[in-house]
């Protein structure tokens, strides 16, 4: 793979290499969208909307760590969403406040939960691939497969990288479907 497009899916590769490849391309896309702010500019909501970049940085870091502990294994997330005052189970809300938290703190929930989920998920994919069942039951349908928490993750992003394109290029104009050539996340 080119090191200056490293968030590019393999040309040819498996199923679950596809998959994740997948995910993690929109992942990069996504912070590229929303990397290089200050508070101000994570604040920013356009029309009618409350939608922020700094909402969206904490709920996708927040669908991360829910999607591969309660989803997965019927266990919560834990830290550092306890000491946020977080309730996974009672405030699902994309548009958490952020106004205590500063740029640099948003930033590193995100990039912590998505370390996280990874790490979560490599595991997840030793012990059993995409096909095992997890923790979450559609009642009288079965429990869902790893394979579909992965894709709602990937729905999930492709929702809200639509939205960071809209809002990063209300913030300074920044638009384009893809990071530049060789990017990495500054902030």
């Amino acid at each position: 793979m080119n090191d200056d497009f490293w968030w590019e899916p393999p040309i040819a590769g498996t199923e679950t290499e596809h998959l994740l490849g997948a995910l993690d391309r929109l992942r990069t896309t996504f912070r590229w969208k929303a990397d290089g702010l200050d508070e101000a500019g994570l604040a920013v909501k356009i029309g009618a909307s409350d939608l922020t970049l700094g909402g969206l940085l904490k709920h996708l870091a927040a669908c991360e760590d829910f999607m591969f502990t309660a989803k997965m294994r019927g266990v919560l997330p834990g830290e550092p969403w306890d000491s946020l005052g977080w309730k996974p189970l009672e405030d699902w809300d994309f548009t958490f406040d952020t106004t205590a938290h500063t740029a640099a703190e948003l930033y590193e929930l995100w990039d912590g939960a998505v370390d996280r989920s990874r790490t979560r998920l490599a595991e997840a994919l030793a012990d059993g691939g995409l096909d095992q069942p997890v923790h979450l039951e559609f009642p009288g349908e079965g429990h869902l497969s790893l394979r579909r928490l992965v894709f709602d993750l990937v729905e999930e992003y492709g929702r809200h990288t639509g939205h960071a394109d809209l809002l990063r290029e209300a913030v300074d104009g920044r638009v384009g479907e893809d990071p530049p050539a060789g990017w990495h996340p500054v902030s």
